[in-house]
C-alpha cells in the first residue's frame, strides 16, 4: 500500500466519485505520482510505500470530473504534512459548490 492514499466522495448525490484524476506532489511542486479513482472512488496506490517527512500536496482535477456541469472549483488542492512512517489516508468530499477533507485512517 502506498504510503498515501485517497478517496473522492460526491456528497451531493452520495457516490463514490469516479474517475477523478490525482497527482501527488512534493512541496517544491515535482510530481511523484498520478492516478484516477476507482470504482470506489479511490486509489490505493498513490506514490511509493514510504516518503520523508514533510511537507506534500493533493491535486484533484475536479474540473475535468464534472466536465460541462456546473462547478465552482476545477482544481481542489490540499496541503499536508506528513509526520513519520505512519500511513496517511487524505479524503475529499465534494460537490459542484463545496469541499471539505479530514485526516481519514
Amino acid at each position: 500500500m502506498s504510503h498515501v492514499t485517497t478517496h473522492v466522495l460526491d456528497t451531493a448525490t452520495g457516490r463514490p466519485a469516479v474517475g477523478v484524476p490525482v497527482t501527488l506532489f512534493t512541496a517544491e511542486g515535482s510530481a511523484l505520482a498520478t492516478g484516477s479513482t476507482d470504482a470506489d472512488g479511490r486509489i490505493a496506490s498513490l506514490g511509493p510505500d514510504a516518503l520523508p517527512p514533510g511537507r506534500y500536496r493533493l491535486c484533484f482535477d475536479t474540473g475535468t470530473w464534472f466536465g460541462e456541469a456546473p462547478h465552482f472549483f476545477p482544481l481542489v488542492t490540499i496541503d499536508f504534512v506528513l509526520g513519520g512512517t505512519a500511513h496517511h489516508h487524505v479524503p475529499l468530499l465534494l460537490s459542484p459548490f463545496a469541499f471539505s477533507t479530514y485526516r481519514g485512517s
